[in-house]
C-alpha cells in the first residue's frame, strides 16, 4: 500500500482569506489623504489633497524601491513642517480593498464630490 500525500490549497501570495479582517491605515495627527493627478520624475508628483490643496509630493529614499505609485492612486502623505501647503512626503499608497473600506467609513466623502475614482 501506497501513501499518498493529500496536497494543499495554494495561498496566492498577498492576498487576505475571504473572511479576513482589512486592516486600514487612516490618517494620524498632520497627515492628509490625497490622490496623486500627475507623476513628474525623479520621484516627485502632484497630489491633490482632501484639505483644497495641490501638493508637490515626493517618494522618501526609504520607499523608493518599495512603492509604486501611478496618476489616480489614493496616498497619504505627510505635509512639510517647512512649506507644508506646498510640499509633502508620500508615506503610503491604499490598494482596491482600502479604497472601498475608505469610502464605506467616509474618509473619502470630500474627494468623491471633486471626482469619482
Amino acid at each position: 500500500m501506497v501513501y499518498v500525500k493529500p496536497k494543499k490549497k495554494k495561498h496566492v501570495r498577498g492576498a487576505p482569506a475571504a473572511d479576513a479582517p482589512i486592516r486600514v491605515r487612516t490618517p494620524r495627527n498632520k497627515e492628509v489623504l490625497g490622490t496623486v493627478t500627475q507623476r513628474l520624475g525623479g520621484s516627485r508628483m502632484h497630489v491633490a489633497c482632501l484639505d483644497g490643496k495641490t501638493r508637490l509630493a515626493r517618494i522618501p529614499g526609504r520607499l523608493k524601491r518599495s512603492l509604486w505609485v501611478r496618476a489616480g492612486d489614493i496616498v497619504l502623505i505627510e505635509p512639510w513642517e517647512f512649506e507644508g501647503d506646498e510640499k509633502a512626503d508620500i508615506i503610503w499608497k491604499y490598494n482596491k480593498t482600502q479604497v472601498v473600506w475608505l469610502k464605506q467609513k467616509g474618509f473619502l466623502k470630500q474627494m468623491s464630490e471633486f471626482e469619482e475614482f
